[in-house]
């Protein structure tokens, strides 16, 4: 009777450590979905805020009295370009959108491409964003660059 009574007292102990073993796995299963949701979260939010330039670029092309962009193509200016001052309202518009998810814009980059050169009816826009994604909980993981772009014509 003895000798049973000292085995279910060492099972006790092994369950013990199963459980701690076991609640640790799932902890860090629980960990790493969260995180992944939230960066496929950020990579919507960025795809979103892309699309939403691209609209703003279509709408305010040439033909509207506050357009946004080159007017005029030349040898000298690219057709991209990421920091010239025509295009600083659409970066405004997709920065704008980001941060209402409340993400960090500080370090979001935002590209702005006129594919034809010129802001006038039927040349094709697009805006590519990047922003570096800092895990929620760090852990060691290390920071991801989520990548976003969007195309369109302009209609205006």
């Amino acid at each position: 009777m003895k000798y049973l009574r000292s085995a279910r007292q060492g099972e006790k102990g092994q369950a013990a450590v199963e459980f701690a073993l076991t609640v640790v796995f799932l902890m860090l299963l629980i960990v790493g979905f969260v995180e992944l949701i939230m960066m496929l979260h950020t990579y919507n939010v960025m795809a979103d805020a892309a699309k939403e330039g691209v609209r703003y670029a279509i709408v305010h092309g040439a033909g509207n009295t506050g357009g946004s962009g080159p007017s005029t193509g030349s040898a000298t200016t690219p057709p991209c370009t990421s920091s010239s001052a025509n295009v600083t309202s659409i970066q405004d518009v997709v920065k704008a959108y980001a941060r209402l998810s409340l993400h960090d814009v500080s370090s979001l980059t935002v590209n702005v491409c006129y594919f034809d050169g010129t802001n006038k009816n039927a040349n094709r826009v697009g805006v590519a964003v990047s922003y570096p994604y800092q895990p929620f909980f760090g852990l060691g993981w290390p920071t991801v660059t989520v990548n976003a772009a969007a195309q369109g014509r302009i209609v205006f």
